[in-house]
């Protein structure tokens, strides 16, 4: 994920961070001489993208299982979870007003054309014990979906944060050497002694602690300094020219959108030998301008991978979960596999997926990108967390 210096972060509330889905790896074994990709068994969290990065056959951690046009049924209790609080967002930018945001401008800012969600919150440097932190102020209820979805589904962080304790990034937790039950006096324009909760990734660089808004009214924290906005559908060039004219010369905006997703190429021919390598070739061959995270990210979604290839309660079949109705339409053999396609095998079912998101739109990105795998499952949380995670893919997977 793209970050700025430290520092030069914390003076402007926050910086770049791409909100992602975390503890997640593609899974890299090696096919059996059947052509299905062997099961593997759970890694540890904290291990695996490391070792997937490094080409250990590691086990990913399944969030939610789809449902949709090609699955139907109800979500999973993930899923659930996860629609309870809004579902995750993604941000494009974070604007900054030295100032504060007007309401003139924070009404401007929502009338944007194509503006999907928008989010406002204060923010100021504070003092822990004797060391400097920055801290903003937010409502935890509406905030935690715009955070990776491991953190905004963890209940516990979020009933703290609600009930008067702060919380704070993983680093910050590290590096200001914070104890869980501790209380800290926290220095803003008044004194303030509170007791710490715990730990989370925000996956905002630059931010170290959050305080609801009822303590941050108590220190004094610059109200409605800074933003996230999320207008998936629009050029950032646009978006970007829009929110500045009415920031006006003294506000700052920093690109959150900080990259695109990765469009793979590989040598004509080669079969692929691990997921990793099935994903990167059945975008580049059956979707051009596809980007294979879309698919690692589904894959992942879908089965794990392949390690739940059902049948579903619905029905739904393989790694990349499809009915037999659709198979029907969409199933094709990939890489060399004859026969009747088939649903269970990966060779066949990743291709076939490339080529229905294909026939979508897919390829074209932004907001066809958006609508196609909305059309793959019909839900916006789905598409939120398929788009996190192949961001995260896209940052692991360089």
């Amino acid at each position: 994920m793209g970050s700025s210096d430290g520092s030069d972060a914390r003076k402007r509330i926050a910086a770049v961070g791409a909100v992602a889905v975390v503890g997640l790896a593609v899974h890299t074994g090696i096919p059996s001489s059947g052509g299905r990709f062997p099961a593997h068994s759970a890694a540890k969290t904290v291990r695996a993208v490391q070792d997937a990065a490094a080409g250990v056959a590691v086990g990913p951690l399944p969030i939610a299982v789809g449902t949709g046009r090609h699955r139907a049924g109800p979500a999973s209790p993930q899923a659930s979870q996860a629609s309870a609080f809004r579902q995750i967002i993604l941000p494009d930018l974070l604007l900054v007003a030295p100032k504060g945001l007007t309401a003139a401008q924070i009404s401007s800012l929502r009338n944007i054309t194509g503006l999907r969600d928008m989010i406002t919150f204060d923010g100021a440097q504070i003092t822990v014990g004797s060391r400097t932190a920055s801290v903003i102020g937010v409502n935890p209820a509406t905030f935690r979906s715009w955070v990776p979805l491991s953190t905004a589904s963890d209940q516990p962080f979020w009933s703290a944060l609600s009930q008067g304790s702060f919380v704070a990034s993983t680093s910050a937790a590290t590096s200001l050497g914070l104890r869980v039950g501790a209380s800290y006096q926290l220095r803003g324009a008044t004194t303030q002694v509170v007791p710490y909760a715990m730990a989370a990734r925000l996956g905002l660089s630059g931010v170290d602690l959050l305080v609801d808004q009822s303590l941050s009214r108590k220190l004094g924290l610059a109200h409605q300094v800074a933003g996230l906005v999320s207008a998936p559908g629009v050029s950032i060039s646009t978006l970007t020219k829009r929110v500045s004219k009415i920031l006006g010369p003294s506000g700052r905006i920093e690109v959150l959108r900080s990259q695109r997703l990765p469009v793979a190429t590989v040598t004509p021919g080669t079969r692929p030998a691990t997921y990793l390598q099935l994903f990167k070739a059945s975008a580049a061959e059956y979707c051009p301008g596809l980007s294979w995270t879309v698919l690692a990210a589904i894959g992942q979604i879908e089965s794990a991978d392949g390690t739940n290839v059902g049948p579903s309660s619905a029905g739904a079949m393989g790694p990349m979960q499809f009915l037999p109705s659709t198979w029907a339409i969409w199933g094709i053999d990939g890489f060399g596999e004859t026969g009747p396609p088939d649903i269970l095998n990966p060779y066949d079912a990743v291709p076939s997926a490339a080529r229905m998101l294909c026939a979508d739109g897919a390829a074209g990105g932004g907001q066809s990108l958006y609508g196609a795998i909305f059309d793959y499952n019909h839900a916006d949380w789905y598409v939120n967390e398929v788009l996190a995670l192949a961001s995260e893919y896209a940052a692991d997977y360089q």
